[in-house]
């Protein structure tokens, strides 16, 4: 019976699919989806571990800086040399990118020629390695006719590991794929080139750029594909590369726009995060490589070692009797007989049983035809296993793109080169599938390099022409709106100038210096109800202060904001102050409050000239206002005068004031130094105590201030300790300093951007100071620089759409998310988008950039203005130094990150005798209005 069984069992194995027989056998080389993605998140934990500062050293995946940072736009030209060295040999070309006879339009023409390198160089010096280099590169020259007199700029392709701290600059790790050039490893390739051509002489090459090959096989694929973002070698070796957020990279300096990173990620597993993956064919291989313990991954799956694994797992069959009924020949027992080519070849889809007979026959084996399918599988098994485990790198890669932009799905190319890749009929058509299986949320598009990576390398360095050349065109465009310290020192003069030209009761002046008669900031005794008006932008404001003895803050404040449409803003005086009667009445009726007859403070947040506290002449209009019949009228008149139309309520309207007044009186209540008032909002303008002595045009109030100014100062020793200068008389000027300029004398720094916002302004030639520096304009002005950058070709691949064309498009609160240090920059293509603009990483960052140059222009010159009243103030008191507090309001100042900033360190730079605090107002000009009426009526009861 035992011999019976014997046999039975003999003849089942003879009869049992081959195919299962391997697929047994070789279980632990077969990867599930859930095995590939628990391999793919060790990966991607690995990538961050490499992009850490922190734990780069310990880190298996060096994610290496290749400082690239961007893939071709598609403008790209000029003529390039390469060297490509890599291999046993290497390639010298001549390639032409959009220039030249023959270059078909939007094309690449390429020469080239490959030279061997002998077997000694290899494992010679360094030195004999580069000079070799440099001598062929000088044949080249020589045999294409090309001038060895003209300057060439040149790409360097150099497939090696390499820590890189510029493009141009690289230190070679290790070497790998047989070479060991003594005195090179940890030095500087791209020196020992230059060096090596300096040697050789007789030619003038500059070289601008190194990069791996597969670096170079994105920007390849990137110069046809503008969605390559990523770079896949699978070749005799692997690696991949990619576009990663520059903020995520701790090895290199700066957090804006992206830069490729090489992950080296053959190395994946030198660390043991493989092991429980890793077979007994693997370990065997990597025993007996040059680098046991090193590229663990990379022997998982490139093709140096795949036909190696192949022979490995078919010896082990043959010696358990499961092929070629135990017979193993010499061949089969040699390392090297199965090649990376025999695997390809065994997989072909109508030879490839054929093929599999012909190898195994060359091995001095006698294959049974089940024999031939059986090793047809092992092969396809260690194939599959590569390509799994590199579409598991890719799912990593592609994963850390998606949420990196915080994308719910991604659309992207990867540039692919190398002979497993390119010639296995399999591979690529696995990996497509595992790839989209794994990551179904990638739109994933696979290309494949066409002229391979010494074209790449051309391409990085006409990228790298081109950001230089941009980069210069982008500085002298904006060069006109950086301005220098002796600018801003000459705007604080001209500002000084005008303020005391303003002063003046004869002879015309750009800064007006209106007296606002307001004579005095709160004490803090003010007390009662009071309603208090707004109209200065796009709404009118209305307010109920219920003042208690103290401080602002045990206020009562009730407030309702009612819109001022456009046809009211531009339509006649009559129906914008019956609107304005109309709004009061209904929050009088919303208030319960329409039958007493409150005090009221107006806040008109225009130029006014004012012969008392409670009027107001309205010298023009700003804003967009164009109300008709209010310039030269008296708009508390017409105010009082729209009331009584109604005929519902009355007010006692005791005083108008500016917006600015009201910030000051605002803030002084809670901080008795304060005595400026600053804007910088929509509009911008200042007011500030002045001393009466220097108001020339009130020529009739000075007489009697000036006396009661002498009784307050004989008030006792006591109140002349508390504040020297408080018996002096003074009054509140609204500067209206946004009329600096309107005399052209900032001609000097307004540019032709801020003269095209002028000329389809409302009020062309006027305000000249106010559009440079306030919200309104601000947006406009950036959009009148992008618009001249795009058609430089410098933005949005030189697309003027009509939504750039747009006048008003760009509001300036999308300044200050754009600018926003929070605000990655994908947010701002997002920004972009909203506007209607389609942009590239590199447009954002030059968007960010002309925001950025156009605000902190804004806030210098803001602070160049403010440095002369501050100035002015402590020469007026004859004081070395001067503490001051000033006002603030305005949603610039508040909204954008950096225009506070930037302002008060000008004026720190422009006036350092002076100590300036800014308070931001948090009742705002509307309580001011309140205060002033409060002060007001004080000072008429006593």
């Amino acid at each position: 019976m035992f011999a019976v069984h014997l046999v039975v069992s003999f003849f089942s194995k003879l009869q049992e699919d081959p195919t299962k027989k391997v697929d047994r056998f070789m279980y632990a080389m077969h990867l599930h989806d859930d095995q590939l993605s628990d391999i793919s998140a060790r990966f991607q934990a690995e990538m961050k571990k490499g992009l850490s500062a922190e734990s780069n050293a310990a880190a298996a995946v060096k994610m290496l800086p290749t400082h690239v940072h961007s893939t071709p736009d598609g403008s790209e030209k000029g003529h390039f040399l390469a060297l490509d060295l890599g291999g046993s040999k290497f390639k010298v070309l001549q390639v032409k990118v959009r220039e030249g006879t023959g270059v078909r339009r939007g094309g690449v023409e390429m020469e080239e020629k490959t030279y061997p390198i002998p077997e000694e160089l290899l494992t010679g010096s360094g030195k004999e390695l580069f000079d070799h280099v440099s001598e062929s590169l000088k044949d080249f020259l020589h045999e294409k006719k090309i001038s060895v007199e003209k300057k060439h700029p040149l790409a360097l392709t150099f497939s090696f590991p390499c820590e890189q701290s510029a493009l141009n600059q690289g230190l070679l790790l290790n070497w790998s794929k047989n070479f060991r050039a003594r005195g090179v490893q940890g030095k500087d390739v791209v020196q020992a080139l230059r060096e090596a051509v300096n040697r050789t002489g007789g030619m003038d090459v500059e070289v601008l750029a190194m990069v791996n090959d597969t670096v170079a096989t994105m920007m390849t694929c990137g110069f046809d594909d503008r969605y390559c973002e990523v770079g896949l070698i699978v070749g005799s070796g692997t690696n991949a590369c990619y576009m990663e957020e520059l903020h995520h990279i701790d090895l290199v300096e700066g957090d804006e726009g992206r830069m490729c990173v090489n992950t080296e990620w053959g190395a994946f597993g030198d660390d043991g995060a493989l092991n429980d993956y890793i077979t007994e064919f693997d370990r065997e291989v990597d025993a007996a490589s040059n680098n046991p313990g090193k590229q663990i991954l990379e022997k998982m799956v490139s093709g140096m070692y795949l036909g190696e694994l192949v022979r490995l797992v078919v010896l082990k069959m043959a010696k358990l009797g499961l092929l070629f009924e135990g017979q193993v020949s010499d061949a089969l027992r040699t390392k090297g007989k199965i090649t990376t080519a025999h695997v390809a070849a065994m997989e072909e889809y109508k030879h490839g049983l054929k093929n599999t007979r012909n190898i195994l026959v060359d091995l001095d084996l006698s294959p049974t035809p089940d024999d031939c399918i059986a090793v047809q599988r092992v092969s396809t098994i260690v194939s599959f296993r590569s390509s799994n485990l590199v579409a598991a790198g890719l799912a990593a890669i592609l994963t850390q793109i998606r949420q990196n932009r915080h994308l719910r799905t991604l659309r992207i190319t990867v540039g692919v080169d190398g002979t497993v890749y390119k010639t296995h009929p399999r591979y690529a058509n696995r990996l497509h599938k595992v790839v989209q299986r794994l990551i179904p949320e990638c739109h994933v598009r696979f290309v494949l390099s066409d002229g391979g990576s010494s074209k790449g390398a051309a391409l990085v360095t006409a990228v790298a022409q081109r950001l230089a050349s941009q980069r210069r065109q982008v500085d002298e465009t904006l060069s006109p709106l950086r301005l220098s310290g002796e600018q801003l020192l000459l705007v604080k003069k001209r500002m000084r100038g005008a303020l005391e030209a303003g002063l003046k009761s004869k002879g015309p002046s750009a800064v007006k210096m209106l007296p606002s008669y307001v004579y005095q900031t709160p004490d803090g005794t003010e007390h009662g109800k009071y309603l208090a008006l707004g109209l200065g932008g796009t709404n009118f404001r209305a307010l109920l202060v219920d003042l208690k003895k103290g401080l602002l803050q045990n206020s009562r404040l009730n407030h309702k904001i009612y819109p001022t449409p456009v046809e009211i803003m531009q339509g006649s005086g009559e129906e914008l102050f019956d609107h304005i009667a109309q709004c009061v009445g209904d929050f009088l009726d919303y208030m319960g409050m329409k039958s007493a007859r409150l005090p009221a403070g107006f806040t008109f947040s225009f130029p006014c000239e004012q012969a008392g506290i409670d009027t107001g002449t309205l010298v023009s209009w700003t804003k967009r206002f164009k109300a008709t019949d209010c310039e030269g009228h008296d708009v508390v008149g017409m105010l009082r005068e729209a009331i009584k139309r109604r005929n519902e309520f009355d007010l006692d309207i005791v005083s108008v004031v500016n917006d600015t007044v009201g910030t000051m009186m605002s803030c002084a209540c809670e901080d008795p130094q304060c005595e400026i008032g600053l804007i910088a909002g929509t509009g911008t303008n200042v007011c500030y105590m002045e001393e009466l002595k220097n108001i020339e045009k009130i020529e009739q109030e000075k007489g009697q201030m000036e006396r009661e100014g002498e009784e307050k100062q004989d008030d006792g020793a006591e109140r002349e300790k508390k504040e020297e200068h408080a018996g002096i008389p003074k009054m509140c000027i609204n500067t209206e300093w946004g009329g600096l300029g309107d005399d052209g004398f900032l001609d000097d720094i307004i540019t032709h951007y801020d003269s095209e916002v002028d000329q389809n302004s409302l009020n062309p030639g006027k305000q000249r100071f106010e559009k440079l520096i306030s919200g309104m304009y601000l947006g406009e002005v950036v959009r009148q620089v992008l618009l001249n950058l795009t058609r430089g070709g410098l933005l949005f691949r030189g697309q003027v759409t009509e939504a750039l064309k747009t006048p008003g498009i760009f509001h300036t609160k999308y300044l200050s998310q754009i600018e926003s240090d929070r605000l990655a920059l994908l947010q701002v293509r997002s920004v972009l988008q909203q506007l209607g603009l389609d942009s590239t990483c590199d447009d954002s960052i030059i968007v960010k950039e002309v925001c950025g140059a156009v605000s902190h222009r804004a806030a210098q010159l803001c602070g160049a203005g403010l440095a002369a009243v501050v100035d002015k103030i402590r020469e007026n008191r004859g004081l070395d130094h001067l503490d001051i507090t000033v006002g603030v309001d305005g949603s610039l100042y508040k909204l954008h990150p950096h225009f506070s900033g930037v302002l008060q360190q000008t004026v720190k730079m422009l006036a350092p005798q002076c100590t300036v605090s800014f308070l931001p107002s948090e009742g705002g000009s509307g309580t001011g209005a309140a205060l002033t009426a409060a002060v007001a009526r004080k000072k008429l009861e006593k």
